[in-house]
C-alpha cells in the first residue's frame, strides 16, 4: 500500500497519526505488536530514525510499548485514551473552526443537524 506523505507537516507526525488511527479503528489491536521500526521504514521508504521518532512519541503519549527483544505493542486501554483525546481535540479545535466556517457562509443550524443526521443514517 502507498503512501503520499504531504509536506504540510512532517513524515514521523504524518506517520504517528496513521498508527494513531489504525488504533482507533482496530486494525492495531490493544496488546498486539505494531509493525518494526525496520519493517515500516522499509514498507513506506523512510528513514527508520523517523519511525523510531514516531513511535517513541507514542510510547511518550502512552499509547505504545516496548518490549524488550520484542518490539513494540499498542498498551491495552489505548483506544479509550485516544477516544478522550481526539474527542477533546475535535471539541477544542476542530468545531470551534467548523462553527465559524458554518457562520462566514451563512448556513442555519437546522440545516448543519439535518445533513449530519443524515449522514449518521448512512453509516
Amino acid at each position: 500500500m502507498a503512501i503520499e506523505w504531504n509536506d504540510k507537516q512532517p513524515i514521523y507526525l504524518q506517520l504517528r497519526e496513521m498508527v494513531v488511527e489504525r488504533v482507533l479503528d482496530g486494525s492495531f489491536a490493544e496488546g498486539a505488536p505494531v509493525p518494526s521500526v525496520r519493517q515500516v521504514s522499509s514498507d513506506y521508504q523512510i528513514n527508520h530514525l523517523t519511525v523510531a521518532k514516531a513511535y517513541q512519541e507514542l510510547v511518550d503519549m502512552g499509547l505504545l510499548e516496548k518490549r524488550r527483544g520484542l518490539g513494540m505493542f499498542v498498551v491495552p486501554g489505548a483506544r479509550e485514551l485516544l477516544n478522550r483525546t481526539e474527542k477533546k481535540k475535535f471539541i477544542e479545535t476542530e468545531l470551534p473552526a467548523f462553527a465559524q466556517r458554518v457562520q462566514a457562509l451563512g448556513i442555519g443550524l437546522d440545516e448543519i443537524a439535518r445533513r449530519l443526521r443524515e449522514m449518521g443514517e448512512k453509516h
